[in-house]
C-alpha cells in the first residue's frame, strides 16, 4: 500500500503547482508596461498638448509657420521714381531720358549737329560715347562712328548739353535715299529710340556721326 500513498502524494503535489501557476497568471494580466519602458501618451494627452503649443505660439506673436505674427513692412519709398524725378540716381541716359534737337549747321562744314538735353527733373550720365544714328531702317541708313570729339561719361542735368556731328552724305555723286528723320539712341540696344525730325529732306549716302561732346567745334564730322 505504501507505493500507492506516494505516487498519489506526489501528484496532488503536481496538481496543486499547476493550479497556482495558473492563479498567478491571472493575476499579472497584461505585460506591465513599465517594464518595457514608458508608455505613449494617449490621444487626449497629445491633443491637449498640441492645443497648449499651438495657444502659446499665438499669444508669442508667430504664426504657424515660426514667423513672427506681425506683418512685414512694405518696400522702401519709391516715390521719387513713380513721380520720374530720377535726380542724383547717378544712372545711365536712356533715350527717353532725353530731348533731341538737330539743326542745320553750314560752316565750316556743312552737316547736322544733334543736341541731347536731358528730360525735367532728370540726372543721368552719357556713359557710351557714340549715340546710335541711322536714316531709316535699313543697313545702309546706319551711320558709321569716326571717333571724333569725345568726353566719358558727360553728365546730364537741368541746362547743361551734349553734342553730335552727323554727315548725311559723304559720297560723291547722284547716289543715295532722301529722309525727312532720323533715328537717334544713346545706344545701339536702347528699347527706345527717338525719331527726330530734321530741318529738311537730305539725300544720305554711308553717313558718319561723331562723338558726344560739350563743345561744339569738335564734333564737325570729318572722314579721317
Amino acid at each position: 500500500m505504501r507505493p500507492r500513498l506516494a505516487t498519489r502524494s506526489a501528484r496532488l503535489v503536481l496538481a496543486a503547482a499547476v493550479v497556482t501557476a495558473l492563479a498567478a497568471t491571472t493575476a499579472c494580466g497584461p505585460e506591465d508596461p513599465s517594464e518595457t519602458g514608458a508608455a505613449a501618451p494617449s490621444a487626449s494627452t497629445s491633443a491637449s498638448t498640441s492645443a497648449s503649443a499651438s495657444t502659446e505660439g499665438t499669444e508669442s506673436g508667430e504664426s504657424s509657420d515660426g514667423k513672427g505674427g506681425a506683418e512685414a513692412p512694405s518696400g522702401g519709398d519709391k516715390g521719387d521714381s513713380a513721380s520720374g524725378d530720377k535726380s542724383g540716381y547717378g544712372q545711365s541716359c536712356g533715350t527717353n531720358d532725353l530731348d533731341f534737337t538737330v539743326t542745320w549747321e553750314a560752316q565750316p562744314i556743312s552737316h547736322y549737329l544733334v543736341t541731347a538735353k536731358a528730360k525735367s527733373g532728370i540726372t543721368c550720365y552719357l556713359d557710351v560715347n557714340t549715340p546710335s544714328v541711322s536714316f531709316g531702317s535699313g543697313a545702309d541708313g546706319v551711320a558709321s562712328p569716326v571717333g571724333q570729339g569725345g568726353e566719358d561719361p558727360i553728365k546730364l542735368s537741368g541746362t547743361s548739353v551734349a553734342y553730335a556731328g552727323i554727315n548725311a552724305k559723304t559720297t560723291e555723286g547722284e547716289g543715295g535715299k532722301q529722309f525727312e528723320h532720323v533715328i537717334i539712341a544713346t545706344s545701339e540696344d536702347d528699347p527706345n529710340p527717338a525719331e527726330v525730325e530734321l530741318p529738311d529732306a537730305p539725300t544720305v549716302d554711308k553717313p558718319i556721326v561723331t562723338n558726344w561732346s560739350t563743345k561744339r567745334d569738335e564734333v564737325i564730322p570729318r572722314i579721317v
